[in-house]
């Protein structure tokens, strides 16, 4: 009895042994990918604050190359992690060339949008945090003065748009002779936009490609990159990122098929039943965008817009006021659906199906971010469903669908304020005229002194003055200026006189252009 005892409290020792070994694991930390990689420790560091522990599956493919010093193309969409990839792989290699006593662009990063700037210098802040490196994100719609202080007090990173990187470079702020990184970021989107002659411009003041380690990332590796690839970069390796699913596993996504002049009445019926906090409205024109943030306010919504001509001061206030929560809905172009980084989006509303398939991804991926669920409505009249099989080959799978019942609709208080009408009221008031804006005549206000208008409108054209006597009766009338200089040219040619020609005022001609040109 005794030893079968004491077997039973061995076994039971063993148990609970093994069970708090499997309690130390559980909470023990989980070990930190990136520090297989043999990183130097302020770069470790940076990544610790970042929260990074796994690599994402373009990180795993890339930085073994990419920290080998190779050229890279890499195809990954927006949200895999390439810019961790690139900014690890700046800060690891060339964390010893830090010259601080002298500080010279080294790494140059460039980025079709501003948006896509200021997010890469945001990441760069943190995973760079714990090294020396100065960085500067230059773009347009801030203070150009501000920014070329930046510049010419010493930077070794610049990250930009092409445009604004051109006009410093051509001012003498920017030196691009002893660039060692490169990054082509979103290199499809930079051609689409039309930076293919700023792009060459760049590339050709850079070092030749051997002696600076280049990268670019794109959704697609067409021939357009690849053709980049080939003539400004050394022998690059490809690798490509296919993701499980392209759009966020977490969002619900559902089509509704309605016709073009119940759209809004659809959206506010949206609006009313689902818990929005957060939520993005889309359009694909910006006349749109303003006129869905006007009808929104007009029916009781707090709804702020974001466009392309803002200014970047304004865009930044809007963006932070909504990052806030100081109001639930936010109406947005496509240009602000690429680098948005907004925590807690809980709704997506597609006002309008947008017309490339890249953009519907980069639209609801907005939303379900850090295991998060959110939902996506895309609203498609007849225009709009042209553009859905494209988008449904991209996600790999057939969106769903519902007609919408008379239910489902909200009720539009302004019908009769449209996008038409919107445009009529801008026309009347003028680009830079307020409303109250009021034209008197010349005559004063009892319409003395304006023109007779003819039968359609149009002013008729001003009759000659009647000839006035100088004198009593048989007195005669006053020639018009215009046939007294008509008789005194006759008289001349009559008499066969023709104007003397100045010698002297051709030598002053000729001497003047003289000194013109000496000048």
């Amino acid at each position: 009895m005794k030893k079968k005892a004491a077997s039973a409290g061995g076994a039971a020792a063993q148990e609970s042994e093994r069970l708090e070994a499997c309690s130390e694991a559980a909470s023990a930390p989980e070990p930190n990918e990136f520090e297989a990689l043999g990183l130097p420790e302020p770069v470790l560091e940076g990544i610790r604050d970042a929260g990074f522990i796994r690599m994402t599956p373009i990180q795993r493919l890339a930085l073994p190359i990419t920290l080998a010093g190779k050229d890279l193309c890499g195809q990954a969409q927006t949200g895999t992690g390439k810019t961790a990839t690139f900014l690890i792989t700046l800060f690891a290699r060339h964390l010893d060339e830090l010259k601080p006593e002298r500080r010279r662009p080294m790494a140059l990063i460039l980025a079709p949008t501003r948006e896509l700037a200021q997010q890469i210098w945001r990441e760069a802040m943190v995973l760079g945090g714990h090294t020396r490196f100065r960085l500067v994100a230059v773009y347009g719609g801030e203070g150009f003065a501000e920014q070329e202080k930046r510049l010419r007090s010493g930077v070794d990173v610049v990250v930009g748009t092409p445009g604004r990187l051109l006009d410093f470079v051509r001012r003498g702020a920017l030196d691009l002779s002893r660039i060692r990184f490169l990054v082509i970021d979103e290199a499809d989107r930079l051609l689409d936009m039309g930076f293919w002659d700023e792009l060459k411009d760049i590339l050709r003041r850079l070092p030749p490609a051997s002696e600076r380690q280049s990268m670019l990332f794109s959704a697609t590796l067409d021939h357009r990159s690849k053709g980049i690839a080939s003539r400004y970069m050394n022998h690059p390796e490809d690798v490509a990122v296919q993701p499980e699913q392209v759009t966020a596993e977490g969002v619900d996504q559902l089509v509704y098929h309605v016709s073009k002049d119940r759209k809004f009445s659809l959206l506010l019926g949206l609006l009313s039943r689902e818990p929005v906090t957060k939520g993005l409205i889309f359009a694909n024109m910006k006349v749109t965008v303003t006129w869905l943030a006007r009808k929104l306010k007009d029916h009781g919504y707090r709804a702020e817009m974001l466009t392309g001509d803002m200014t970047q001061a304004s865009r930044n206030r809007v963006l932070d006021r909504f990052k806030r929560g100081e109001f639930p809905l936010l109406v947005a172009s496509d240009v602000a659906s690429r680098g948005l980084h907004i925590d807690d989006v809980t709704h997506i509303f597609n006002y309008d199906v947008p017309q490339d398939p890249e953009d519907y991804v980069h639209r609801i991926g907005r939303t379900a971010r850090a295991g998060k669920r959110g939902k996506a409505y895309t609203l498609a009249c007849d225009d709009g469903c042209w553009y859905l099989p494209a988008i449904e080959q991209l996600v790999g799978s057939q969106l769903p669908y519902e007609i919408p019942d008379e239910a489902d609709y909200g009720e539009d208080r302004t019908p009769q304020f449209t996008v038409r009408r919107m445009l009529r009221e801008e026309r009347h008031r003028g680009p830079e005229r307020g409303p109250e804006r009021t034209v008197r005549p010349a005559g004063g206000r009892s319409g003395e002194g304006r023109r007779p208008r003819g039968p359609r409108g149009r002013p008729e054209p001003s009759k000659p003055a009647p000839v006035q006597a100088s004198g009593g009766d048989g007195a005669r009338p006053d020639r018009r200026p215009q046939q007294e200089g008509q008789r005194r040219k006759r008289r001349r040619a009559g008499a066969g006189r023709k104007p003397a020609r100045s010698t002297t005022g051709v030598t002053g001609q000729a001497g003047g252009a003289e000194g013109a040109a000496g000048a």
